[in-house]
């Protein structure tokens, strides 16, 4: 978050020691002529670390960092919650801006806040957020579709989560047929889905099926995810088939990663679509929809000669 330079004027900066100085810079207190903090702390990465903790959420904060009249800090996403008050003096925190440690911050190096998920990147404190927002270690969302649900983890335990509390269906092997019942198919809505899981290659799928409105049309989207990051994704295909009476429809596609949610797939239209008009059709009965679809993954595999990819069925 930032502010203007016209809006950082109009707001009260409190006075605070003039001891905070970057790495490298003349120590008045090794001196013995200033009263600040000594420059073995300002050095300090660990020791700064503190001074940057919210006391309410316990994040790094960034600017803009509130202080109160009494010098405690508070990051700019707890201050609202704490309704314009310290939490550690109970005095209200207005507008005052700790300038002092927003500069200070400028010059250190945090590791990133998945190292205990694996990563040992180290970033300058400005360029941590944008780093974490893209980092591979950071934990997957859980892609079931039916409610929001705020799991999060390691893809072995998003696919406990998924058949332990979500129920979802699972199956091996890289080859699926599955028949979609759905009775008075003519009332199409967002909440008619589901969610089949599948593992082959040693990595596992989501297969959403879905009836919505794209636009004033009603129609099916069916499509594949791949729970992994999209670097791997990308090493796979999969197609898709419906058909009745020597009639069918395909699509072929990459899977894409679970890192994008169910809902950025579905809207992309990034599946095989069909019309509602269609897939009565090809269910063969206008009082029920009964929708059977086929499809199959294939991984394509590095030529060591060539460099170029190989399919593996």
């Amino acid at each position: 978050m930032s502010l203007s330079v016209d809006a950082m004027a109009e707001e009260e900066v409190a006075p605070v020691p003039n001891s905070f100085k970057p790495p490298g810079a003349a120590d008045d207190d090794a001196a013995g002529g200033g009263s600040g903090l000594p420059a073995t702390q300002i050095t300090s990465n660990s020791r700064v670390n503190e001074l940057l903790e919210c006391p309410v959420c316990t994040n790094t904060m960034y600017p803009p960092i509130h202080q109160c009249r009494n010098g405690h800090t508070l990051c700019s996403s707890c201050k609202p919650r704490v309704q314009d008050q310290c939490p550690t003096c109970r005095q209200v925190l207005g507008d005052i801006r700790c300038l002092a440690l927003e500069k200070v911050a400028e010059f250190l190096e945090l590791p990133c806040k998945y190292i205990s998920l694996g990563c040992q990147e180290i970033f300058p404190y400005y360029n941590k957020l944008k780093h974490e927002a893209r980092c591979n270690f950071r934990p997957y969302n859980c892609p079931y579709a039916g409610w929001e649900c705020s799991a999060q983890g390691d893809i072995p335990f998003l696919v406990a989560h998924l058949r332990d509390d979500h129920k979802v269906d699972m199956h091996t092997g890289c080859t699926f047929n599955h028949r979609y019942v759905k009775s008075n198919p003519r009332e199409v809505e967002n909440a008619t889905w589901m969610l089949t899981i599948f593992h082959c290659f040693e990595q596992h799928f989501c297969m959403h099926f879905e009836a919505f409105q794209l636009g004033m049309a009603p129609v099916y989207i069916v499509f594949l995810q791949f729970m992994g990051d999209e670097n791997e994704a990308c090493n796979y295909r999969y197609s898709l088939e419906v058909g009745l009476n020597g009639r069918k429809l395909t699509w072929e596609g990459i899977p894409r990663s679970i890192r994008d949610s169910h809902q950025e797939v579905r809207d992309s239209h990034d599946g095989l679509i069909i019309q509602r008009n269609m897939a009565i059709f090809f269910s063969g009965n206008k009082k029920d929809l009964k929708l059977r679809v086929t499809g199959r993954i294939w991984k394509e595999e590095p030529n060591s000669d060539t460099g170029l990819c190989s399919l593996t069925l």
